[in-house]
């Protein structure tokens, strides 16, 4: 048997990324590549593994789900893993909207079956593409007591990209950075003026504020929120100067604009192969992996509802690739000027935090059970109320309560904090803030998918991320997940 790697105060970390990556026993336990024993070695590896789906499975994101009728680009799990010397991090990111808790944790099973990694030292993540095929589960609230034969396949995958990615490790340097694009990113909630017909809510009432709504609108007022135009990246390479992988953040949503039945990994994608052109790793064996994860965008895209932007009629895919290139240079000149460092210490922390569950109050059920019986000649009040009569009736099956995982990494002075939702800017924005990291990013829909993740204040203006079955979870949940990563970045990191 090989032998194993004993982790004595490092810890092993796997973070999903478009791709990937499980690693061998034998791989981990090999030696440091230096014939000065005491001298340590930074270690790096990347891989990207497909996952995509064969065509007729569900493509999912819009409100009503269709059949894949083409693949216009493969959706992968895009992998990095670091090594130290005394702790391994593995990063992952997938092509898909939202993966759940339960196939994650399948793949991290698998991880630890064949790698002997501890769970808690496992991180994966989703990009939040709307033009992917399904791994969701019926309910965000209820957890899946058997997965279906893609989430299965979507798991092996996953651990398959790790274990190559653990394969290619090679004394490595390290920098990481952070660029500016402002023109791609815009608050997608409005105030608009009160009592307007376009602030009804599914439930029978008035909302203070509206998602994305009708551009250039002589009711709108003002942008109910902030945006992030930072992107974060990560880079590593070989001792040589090759570019083995580069893994970025940006808080903006998905772009879209694909053709009806296609499947797609959207900008996340192009930008990882763009920045790799850049980077002039084409070519490169191992592969350049290129990685963009999804920050912390429920509440942000790339349309700007003010009116000020000259619109502008684009062909399909134009414009994520427009939205790509723009971030890919501004990364790319940021690249520029970032300290490779030959060696960083790594660290990790993971804590389960557990969130009561939203039920409908009996005035919901009223109210949908008077939907039901409404004429089909009536005109509905709200055009989502049957979609969210079904959402809500089916949280009243859910538990009253739900564990969800939340993680923190520290890569020499660069943080990263991981939250199983989509989650809203300004918690994002508070991290960076209060994180006594140098540099701190947010990946968003990490070990799990729960549904849109707003602030206390957002639940008081109400719109279609605050709505029950959109979020699922209590409304001070934000506030409990600030709280801990917070302690896990400052706290249980900082003292390692």
């Amino acid at each position: 048997m090989p032998a194993r790697r004993t982790f004595m105060n490092g810890l092993v970390t796997l973070v999903l990324l478009g791709g990937v990556c499980l690693a061998t026993q034998a791989a981990i336990a090999s030696p440091q590549e230096n014939t000065d024993k005491n001298q340590p070695v930074l270690r790096a590896g990347a891989a990207a593994a497909n996952i995509t789906p064969p065509l007729g499975e569900l493509v999912v994101g819009g409100w009503a789900p269709f059949p894949a009728r083409h693949i216009h680009d493969e959706l992968h799990a895009r992998c990095l893993v670091l090594d130290d010397g005394e702790t391994l991090l593995a990063f992952a990111v997938c092509d898909n909207v939202g993966i759940p808790q339960e196939v994650f944790d399948e793949a991290k099973h698998l991880i630890q079956e064949e790698l002997e990694i501890p769970l808690s030292h496992l991180m994966m993540s989703s990009t939040h593409t709307h033009s992917a095929t399904t791994a969701r589960s019926s309910n965000k609230a209820i957890r899946a007591e058997q997965l279906s034969w893609y989430q299965q396949f979507l798991a092996r995958r996953i651990a398959d990209g790790v274990r190559r990615a653990v394969n290619n490790l090679e004394p490595a340097r390290i920098g990481w950075g952070v660029a500016e694009e402002r023109n791609q990113v815009f608050n997608r909630r409005w105030f608009m003026t009160p009592g307007v017909p376009d602030l009804r809510n599914p439930f029978g009432g008035i909302d203070k504020v509206r998602m994305n709504p009708p551009r250039g609108n002589s009711n709108l007022l003002r942008p109910a929120g902030p945006v992030d135009p930072e992107v974060s990246f990560l880079s590593v390479q070989a001792t040589d100067g090759r570019p083995i992988a580069l893994l970025a953040n940006y808080s903006l949503h998905y772009v879209g604009g694909v053709n009806s039945g296609e499947v797609s990994a959207d900008y996340f994608a192009i930008f990882a192969n763009r920045i790799g052109e850049l980077l002039k790793a084409d070519g490169n064996y191992p592969p350049f992996v290129g990685i963009m994860s999804n920050g912390t965008s429920a509440n942000i895209n790339n349309n700007d509802y003010s009116g000020r932007t000259p619109s502008k009629r684009y062909e399909k895919y134009e414009k994520m690739r427009e939205v790509a290139y723009q971030v890919a240079d501004k990364v790319f000149e940021a690249h520029q000027q970032i300290e490779f460092r030959d060696y960083v210490t790594l660290q990790a922390a993971q804590r389960e935090l557990v969130l009561r569950v939203r039920k409908p109050t009996e005035e919901m059920l009223q109210y949908f059970k008077k939907v039901a019986q409404r004429p089909a000649s009536e005109e509905p009040y709200q055009k989502r109320e049957e979609i969210y009569a079904d959402r809500v009736k089916s949280l009243l099956d859910a538990p009253d309560e739900i564990p969800i995982i939340l993680q923190a990494f520290r890569i020499g002075d660069f943080g990263i904090a991981a939250i199983p939702f989509e989650v809203f800017v300004e918690i994002g924005l508070e991290l960076k803030e209060k994180s006594t990291h140098g540099q701190t990013m947010t990946l968003s829909l990490a070990n799990g998918s729960f549904g849109y993740l707003p602030t206390p204040e957002h639940h008081e203006l109400g719109g279609y991320e605050t709505w029950l079955g959109t979020n699922v979870v209590e409304k001070q949940a934000s506030v409990k997940i600030t709280e801990t990563l917070l302690d896990l970045l400052n706290g249980e990191l900082a003292q390692e």
